[in-house]
C-alpha cells in the first residue's frame, strides 16, 4: 500500500513534486532503451509483453512539451508560483479589464475552517464567445474554418469560417436579447450534434446568459428536472434528429418535459425549434402557438453584429447537471475566465495543438467533453473542429474513418467503449481506410484497460500516434491526469501524470496521504482555474460531497494507483470498487483482465452481496462476434481473472450481454447492470436515455443462462 506521509510543511518542494521527479530518471528518447519492455512510437507494434511506449525522436523533437525535463520545469512553476504560471498564460487573451494581481487565487478547500470557495482572476472582466471567436478574426483567421460538420447520412455535410460562426453566434445572441434574454438568465438547450448546438453555447456566452445544455438523449422526465431546477427563459430544441436509420422526436420530448414542469410550478414560455429538414418536415411536428417559435422564421433576419457583454471573471459560464447517486441531479456550476484559460491550455498542450490540425472530437456536446473540447477549448486556440450528427456504426462500423480520410483528421479523441466496440467489429474496417493524417489519439470517460489501449495503438494509430489518455471530471472542467504527447514514455491504460497545476495526492480510508508506490482514494490538493465553484443552488451537498470526505482537498470520487515510476492509473469510482473478503477490488482492474481474453469483446462488472465474501464479483461479457456461449469458455474467462487478478477476484457468475446497456454517448449504465445482477427488475428506473433500450430485456433473458 505505501507508507503514509509526515507532517510535512504544505509548501515543502518534496511534498508538492515528489511524484514526478522520478522522471527526470526516465529516458526521453529511443537511444536510451534496453530490454524488451519497450516500444518506440513508429517502429514496431505494442505487444503484451511491451510495458513502455516512447516518443520518437521525430515526434519529441516537434512536440509543445518535448521531453520530461520541460515537463518538470514547468510543472513545478505551475506548483510553486501558481499566480504567475497562470496569469502569463490568461495574458494572452483579451481581458476588458484585468486582474487583480495579488488575487489571482483566492481558495479554500477545508470545510473545517469555513465555507468553501475557490476564485481564479478576481476583478478581471472579459468574455469567453469573444476570445473563441472575434479574436480569431482579429488575428487575421477569419477565413479559416472553425468547424465542420458531419451529417447523420454520408455526403450530408457543412462548414463555417469562423467569419461565418461570428456571423451566426451574433444573430442569434440578438433574437435572444430581444425576447428578454440578458446577462445571468438560464437557457436550456437540447439540441443533436447540430452546428447550431455550439452557437447556441456561444450566443448565450456571447451576451452573458448561462447556458445549461441537456443531452437529446434524456427522457421528458429529466430534462423537466433540469428545467424546475435551473427556470430557465427559454428552451432552444430543433423538432427531430436521425441517429442512424432511427428518428428521434425531440420536440415531442420537450413538449412533455414542458408540461411536466408546468406541473411542478416552472412555466417555460418560448419554444426556440431548428427545423431539422433531413429528419423532420415542418408540417410534420407538433406545434404549441403562441409558444413554440421556428428558428429559421426568426433567428435569420437579425443583424450579424452584436455587442459583446463583458462579465466579471467569476460570473457564471454554465450549468450542466451530473448525476447524482441519490435524488436529483446535481447542478456543476462553471464560471468565465478560470475555466477559459483552463479548458484552452489543457487542449493545447495534451493534443500537442497545431495550427494545422484538424481535430475531432466525438463526444456531444451534452457533456463535459463536448463544453471543454468540441466547443470551447479548441476555439479559444482556433482550432478546426468537427462536429458530427451521426452515430459510428452507421452505415457501417468503418464510418470513423471514412470521417477521418474524408476531412483529413489529425487528432482524433473518443472513449473507450467506442474503441471496445469498433475492436468486436474487426480489423478491416479500420484498415481499408488510410488513416495517414492521423498524429495524436485521444481517450476520455473511463480507464482505458491496456487492450484497448493496444489495439486503438496499433491498429487505428498504425503504431505512430501517442494516446492522450485523459483523467478528469465534469467537476474539474478540464484534464486533470493526462499524458503530453512526444514528452515521456507512455504506459498502455495509464493517464499517466498530473496537468500543470494540479497536485493528485492518493490518500488511505483515515484521509492520511500516501507516498510511492500504493493504492486508495485519488484527491486533489489545492484548486485550480478550471475548478466548479459550487453546485447550483445547494451548496451544502457541494461541501459534502466533494469537501467533507477528507478535509482540505477536493475528493474526486475515484480510486487511484500509482507505480514505482509514479504513474497514475485509475480503478473506477470507488462506488465501483468491490469488497471481497476485505480485499478491495476495482471493477475496471477485472474488466480489463476479462477483456485480455481473446474471445471477450467486452465486459462490465459490478458487485453483488455475498453472504459469506461480503461482497461478490458479478461479469456482465459480450463476446467477439460468432462465438458461442459455452460453460468451457466461462470457466476459461474466470480462469484469466484468476491468473492476472488473483483467485480473490474471480468473478462470481459470468451473464452472457449480447450488447451492454449504454447511453447514446457510449457510456454504461452500470446504475442497470446492479439491478440486473441483485434480481431487482422492478427498479430498473428510466432507460429512456439508452441507445438500444432492448438490451435491457434480452439481459433479463439471459440471466440464468
Amino acid at each position: 500500500m505505501g507508507t503514509a506521509s509526515g507532517d510535512q510543511p504544505a509548501g515543502a518542494s518534496s511534498d508538492k513534486l515528489r511524484h514526478v521527479e522520478s522522471m527526470s530518471e526516465l529516458p526521453s528518447g529511443a537511444g536510451r532503451i534496453s530490454g524488451i519492455n519497450a516500444v518506440v512510437l513508429g517502429e514496431s507494434l505494442a505487444a503484451e509483453e511491451h510495458d513502455l511506449v516512447y516518443p520518437s525522436a521525430e515526434f519529441s523533437a516537434d512536440a509543445l512539451v518535448p521531453s520530461p525535463k520541460k515537463y518538470q520545469k514547468m510543472y513545478e512553476r505551475s506548483i510553486n508560483d501558481p499566480a504567475g504560471f497562470w496569469s502569463e498564460i490568461a495574458d494572452a487573451f483579451y481581458w476588458k479589464e484585468k486582474w487583480n494581481p495579488s488575487e489571482v487565487c483566492s481558495e479554500n478547500l477545508d470545510v473545517t475552517k469555513g465555507p468553501v470557495q475557490i476564485s481564479w482572476f478576481k476583478g478581471g472582466k472579459t468574455n469567453i464567445c469573444y476570445n473563441a471567436v472575434d479574436r480569431n478574426i482579429e488575428a487575421g483567421n477569419g477565413d479559416k474554418i472553425a468547424m465542420y460538420w458531419e451529417g447523420n447520412e454520408p455526403g450530408q455535410d457543412g462548414k463555417l469560417t469562423y467569419s461565418d460562426l461570428l456571423d451566426r453566434v451574433c444573430q442569434l445572441a440578438n433574437y435572444l436579447k430581444s425576447v428578454g434574454v440578458g446577462k445571468g438568465d438560464a437557457v436550456i438547450i437540447y439540441l443533436p450534434m447540430l452546428l447550431e448546438l455550439p452557437i447556441a453555447m456561444l450566443a448565450c456566452a456571447r451576451i452573458g446568459a448561462v447556458h445549461s445544455v441537456v443531452f437529446a438523449g434524456f427522457s421528458a422526465d429529466s430534462l423537466a428536472q433540469r428545467i424546475v431546477d435551473c427556470k430557465p427563459k427559454l428552451v432552444i430544441t430543433c423538432n427531430a434528429v436521425k441517429r442512424g436509420v432511427k428518428p428521434i422526436l425531440l420536440k415531442d420530448i420537450v413538449d412533455a418535459g414542458l408540461a411536466e414542469s408546468e406541473k411542478q410550478g416552472v412555466a417555460v414560455g418560448l419554444c426556440l425549434t431548428y427545423e431539422n429538414q433531413s429528419a423532420m418536415k415542418r408540417e410534420d411536428t407538433k406545434w404549441q402557438a403562441g409558444r413554440d417559435v421556428w428558428w429559421q422564421d426568426v433567428v435569420t433576419s437579425f443583424p450579424t453584429k452584436c455587442d459583446v457583454e463583458w462579465v466579471d471573471a467569476e460570473d457564471p459560464l454554465f450549468l450542466l447537471y451530473t448525476s447524482g447517486s441519490t435524488g436529483k441531479p446535481k447542478g456543476v456550476l462553471h464560471t468565465t475566465g478560470g475555466y477559459m484559460v483552463y479548458s484552452a491550455t489543457t487542449f493545447k498542450y495534451a493534443f500537442d495543438y497545431k495550427p494545422s490540425d484538424i481535430y475531432w472530437c466525438t463526444a456531444d456536446c451534452g457533456w463535459i467533453t463536448g463544453h471543454s473540447y468540441v466547443t470551447y477549448g479548441p476555439l479559444l486556440n482556433g482550432a478546426t473542429v468537427l462536429v458530427f450528427e451521426g452515430t459510428p456504426n452507421y452505415p457501417d462500423s468503418g464510418r470513423c474513418w471514412d470521417i477521418v480520410d474524408k476531412y483529413k483528421v489529425t487528432i482524433f479523441y473518443t472513449a473507450p467503449t467506442l474503441v471496445r466496440s469498433l475492436m468486436r467489429d474487426g480489423t478491416e474496417y479500420v484498415t481499408r481506410h488510410s488513416r495517414k493524417s492521423l498524429r495524436v489519439l485521444g481517450s476520455v470517460g473511463e480507464p482505458i484497460n491496456p487492450s484497448a489501449w493496444r489495439w486503438f495503438y496499433n491498429i487505428v494509430g498504425d503504431s505512430r500516434c501517442p494516446i492522450s489518455d485523459t483523467w478528469w471530471q465534469t467537476e474539474t472542467g478540464g484534464f486533470m491526469i493526462t499524458p503530453l504527447p512526444g514528452a515521456w514514455p507512455q504506459k498502455p491504460g495509464s493517464a499517466t501524470f498530473p496537468f500543470f497545476g494540479v497536485q493528485p495526492v492518493i490518500v488511505d480510508e483515515k484521509g492520511k496521504e500516501i507516498e510511492g508506490e500504493c493504492s486508495g482514494y485519488l484527491c486533489i490538493k489545492k484548486s485550480w482555474p478550471g475548478a466548479f465553484r459550487t453546485l447550483y443552488g445547494d451548496h451544502d451537498r457541494y461541501e459534502t460531497t466533494y469537501f467533507k470526505p477528507f478535509a482540505g482537498y477536493y475528493f474526486t470520487g475515484d480510486g487511484c494507483s500509482r507505480d514505482k515510476d509514479g504513474y497514475h492509473w485509475l480503478t473506477g469510482r470507488v462506488d465501483d470498487v468491490i469488497n471481497v473478503s476485505g480485499h478491495r477490488i476495482g471493477t475496471a482492474e477485472v474488466e480489463s483482465a476479462l477483456v485480455s481474453h481473446p474471445k471477450c469483446a467486452e465486459a462490465a462488472v459490478v458487485a453483488v452481496e455475498h453472504e459469506v465474501k461480503g461482497q461478490g464479483i458479478y461479469a456482465f461479457v459480450t463476446l467477439v462476434d460468432g462465438v458461442p456461449y459455452s460453460e468451457e469458455l466461462r470457466k476459461s474467462l474466470i480462469l484469466t481473472v484468476r491468473n492476472q487478478i488473483g483467485a480473490f477476484a474471480a468473478p462470481d457468475k459470468i451473464h452472457w450481454a449480447p450488447g451492454l446497456p449504454k447511453t447514446r454517448s457510449g457510456k454504461i449504465m452500470r446504475r442497470i447492470l446492479r439491478k440486473i445482477a441483485s434480481k431487482q427488475l422492478d427498479e430498473l428506473g428510466d432507460t429512456s436515455t439508452l441507445a438500444d433500450p432492448g438490451v435491457v430485456d434480452q439481459l433479463i433473458a439471459l440471466k440464468d443462462c
